[in-house]
């Protein structure tokens, strides 16, 4: 199914720019459209406790990527090599969230096969800023308090992210540029190994390295929080261990649930909340799959909260969903070779969307729907809507 495209007119990135002279004027997919059905049955009490929730509380995600993607998929690759990224502003001022870990697609679209270099980090870091200074009502956030501010303010914090610190390469001091430049998340790795350790494609996990353990101390001197989500086991373990500060795994699941390498096993998920970490639960399709729930939707992401709620308590969860504005399954198929997800032999149901979580604008809202018909306090809502995550960053930066 093909998703409708956006009028010229709605096109709220870059403002300052004119769509089709300045940039290549690729249609983007409608952020307005859904496919998801999912609705909590809840009766109009609970719709409104679930409104009350949204409204009082501090709404974060720990992951996702709230920019349009093509229309038309044969578009992908052209378009993530642009470093140009267009966000659904209007639509995420909707969407209940104070703040979003916004990450880009660095990765996986770059100027190189192997992703992106230094120079591509940086010039798209400089135009994401740039987009942002021209919109209202959002703010780049480096401090907790900018959270709560714009919490108080009734405006979106953006929080800037890397799935990933390898175009660093050796250079240590970079990592300073970066937290000079705004970042206050940087995954040590992603899929495949760099300077720092191997990734959760990689057959064999040679640890963290030398290199990787000086970044760890660095990153910890400057405030910068840890992430482990695509980083495989012994690196995520070692730094974990290494770390003298909690360490984050904002978008994954639990390999008790579901046997893939992009899901933590027990081990890591356990060491992550013993030294005071958060997991975001993650949505991204065909990842957080369960035995009880084969068609990836919003139930089989809640059998990987309950279990991760039962294995490392309910003030170390958060949700980082992982999701974006387009076809996010038929993006997974143009860019497959670079996710490292690891095909498993249980067999499950392939799907078009993972419904009630679809896209940033759905997301909490559905969550916080299911949480309220599961029976779930206000205070254990508000834990892993938001609270966990601003303890863990009270305590990591600085």
């Amino acid at each position: 199914m093909s998703s409708p495209v956006a009028r010229p007119s709605d096109y709220e990135s870059f403002p300052y720019m004119r769509r089709g002279i300045d940039f290549p004027a690729v249609e983007l997919s409608d952020p307005r459209h859904r496919r998801s059905g999912f609705a909590a049955a809840l009766d109009e009490e609970q719709v409104a406790r679930v409104e009350r929730l949204l409204a009082d509380n501090v709404v974060i995600s720990f992951h996702d990527h709230p920019q349009l993607f093509p229309a038309d998929l044969s578009d992908v690759s052209a378009f993530l090599r642009t470093t140009r990224e267009f966000t659904a502003f209007t639509e995420l001022r909707r969407s209940g969230l104070t703040a979003i870990f916004d990450n880009w697609f660095g990765v996986i679209g770059s100027t190189t096969p192997s992703g992106w270099q230094w120079d591509d980090l940086i010039t798209t870091l400089g135009l994401r800023l740039a987009d942002l200074a021209h919109q209202d009502g959002v703010v780049v956030a480096h401090t907790v308090q900018d959270i709560l501010d714009a919490k108080r303010d009734g405006r979106l914090a953006f929080i800037m992210g890397t799935e990933s610190v390898g175009p660093i390469g050796t250079e240590l001091d970079r990592v300073d540029v970066l937290y000079g430049l705004g970042i206050r998340q940087m995954g040590l790795v992603y899929a495949t190994a760099n300077t720092l350790g191997s990734g959760q494609k990689d057959p064999s996990d040679e640890g963290l390295t030398a290199f990787g353990r000086r970044a760890v101390r660095r990153m910890n001197a400057l405030g910068v929080l840890i992430d482990v989500s695509h980083a495989g086991d012994r690196t995520s373990l070692e730094a974990i261990e290494a770390s003298s500060k909690p360490v984050a795994i904002t978008h994954a699941g639990a390999r008790g649930v579901w046997p893939i390498a992009r899901m933590k096993p027990d081990e890591v998920l356990r060491a992550c909340a013993e030294r005071g970490g958060v997991l975001g639960l993650e949505a991204a399709p065909h990842t957080t799959v369960s035995y009880d729930h084969r068609t990836h939707t919003i139930e089989s992401v809640m059998d990987h909260f309950t279990y991760a709620v039962d294995l490392m308590g309910i003030e170390h969860v958060a949700f980082g969903p992982d999701t974006l504005y387009g076809d996010h399954v038929g993006f997974h198929h143009a860019i497959s070779g670079k996710l490292g997800l690891t095909a498993t032999d249980v067999a499950h149901d392939r799907v078009a969307h993972v419904d009630g979580l679809e896209n940033p604008s759905e997301n909490f809202r559905n969550i916080t729907g299911w949480l309220v018909e599961h029976g779930y306090s206000d205070s254990e809502i508000q834990a892993v809507l938001g609270g966990n995550i601003l303890r863990l960053l009270s305590e990591v930066w600085r």
